[in-house]
Order: structure tokens, then sequence, then C-alpha cells
């Protein structure tokens, strides 16, 4: 069971022969390639990320900023509720109001959800012509902030909050059962034998004592096969189906 980063790389070492044959790579590299693995894992496996949704109260920092700043966990955002909306009511005449109370009424005589999903299709409808999509937002990971095009004196108070729908990264320090994937543990150990590979390409051709001669090339281009494989196995079985995301 691999549930920590060290015993990934002892897994992935292991796989390549080590103890019983010299793994030609310095400690760096594997670091650096272990780096890469997570990233590709983390950024196209299905697994590795879990919908979430997030809160943010608005700060005067905010408003003067005219953006929010987010953790850099957030992989992307796929839509951002409605802020709160002072102008609205919950009174009995309100319109919005009236129209649940009859809907209600008349459901518990007739029991029909038909004509109810009817008219909460035409509100919707009316609601999108008249005040338009959810709020429009940009969004970069790379930059941890999102951008609301909205009036930021008008419509927005201090203190008032936002939800964000978005997918988090799911962090392997915290949930450690990440390091033990089947695909992240095969992908790495092939990162790290490319490596091993390209370290042994300089050396092609010497010939070692006992007449033993290293074929680094041949390390190198194995592992480039194995990786082309795998990424490709990613894509049809793990890969989320293409969406439309803010970022």
């Amino acid at each position: 069971m691999v549930n920590s980063r060290q015993q990934l790389i002892d897994y992935c070492l292991r796989r390549l022969g080590a103890p019983v044959i010299e793994v030609n790579i310095d400690d760096d590299q594997i670091e650096d390639r272990i780096d890469d693995a997570l990233q590709f894992y983390q950024e196209y496996h299905s697994d590795a990320t879990m919908r979430m949704y997030v809160k943010h109260q608005i700060t005067a920092a905010d408003i003067a900023n005219k953006y929010i700043t987010v953790t850099d966990n957030i992989l992307y955002i796929k839509r951002i509720l409605p802020l709160s909306n002072r102008s609205s009511s919950i009174n009995m005449f309100d319109v919005k109001y009236q129209l649940h109370l009859n809907d209600i009424y008349d459901l518990s005589y007739i029991g029909d959800l038909v004509h109810y999903e009817m008219v909460q299709q035409y509100i919707a409808m009316l609601d999108m012509s008249l005040n338009g999509l959810e709020t429009v937002s940009r969004f970069n990971r790379h930059m941890n902030r999102i951008y609301l095009d909205i009036d930021w004196e008008a419509d927005v108070l201090e203190d008032d909050y936002i939800v964000l729908e978005c997918m988090l990264v799911v962090d392997p320090t915290e949930f450690t059962d990440a390091y033990n994937d089947m695909f992240l543990k095969q992908y790495a150990t092939q990162l790290i034998k490319q490596q091993w590979g390209a370290n042994l390409i300089k050396f092609e051709g010497m010939q070692l004592p006992g007449g033993v001669t290293l074929n680094g090339r041949q390390i190198y281009e194995d592992a480039t096969a194995e990786i082309e494989r795998i990424r490709e196995q990613m894509q049809l079985n793990y890969e989320m189906p293409v969406d439309f995301y803010v970022g």
C-alpha cells in the first residue's frame, strides 16, 4: 500500500529493478518526475478532482480590487451562484411567492407535477430574458483571481456572500490514498524510466568490464512508448468529459 510521496518513489524504483539493478538517476530528477506525474494526474484524471461549492464573503479589498482571490487548489470554476439579491422580497405580495402559493394549493388537490414543472420553466425563461444569465466571470488558475463582470459599487456590499461551483484538486498529502492510484504509479514509473534512459544515452555504445554495453536509447524509447500508451488509456477511461468551464 503506497500512502506517501516517498513510498511512491520507492515503489517506482523497485518496479525498475532497484536495488538489484542500479537506476542511474539523481534524487532531484526523481522529485521532478514525481511532480510531473502528479501535475498530469491532477489536471486530467477524474479521480484527482472533486466538485465542491466554495463560499466567499466579499471584503472591502475585493470591492476595491474588483476581483476575488481564490485558493490555488481550484482547477476550474463551473459557475457562480447569484449574488445576494436585496431587491427581491419574500412577502405575500411578491409575484414569485404568489405563484408558488397557487401552485402548491393546486397540487394539494390535483397532484399534477406537469403543470408545476411547466410554470417553473416558464419563470426561468422570463428570468433569463429579463435579467440575463448568471454572473459572468473570468478566471485563470495561474492567477488565482476571479473577475466578476458586475458593477461592484451597486451590485454587492461588503460582507455579501457568493458561492462558487468549482472543481478542486484532491491534495495527496491530506488524502494519501491518491498516491496508491494505479494510473499514477504506472505513469510515475515510466517518467522515471524515461529520465533514466535519457541519462544513459550519452554513454551509448560504451562497453563496461565483462563486455556489457549500455543501451540507454532503448530504455528511453521503451519508456516513451509506454507513456504514450498510458496517456491514451487515461484519456479514454479516466478523463472527465469535455464541459464548459471558466478557466
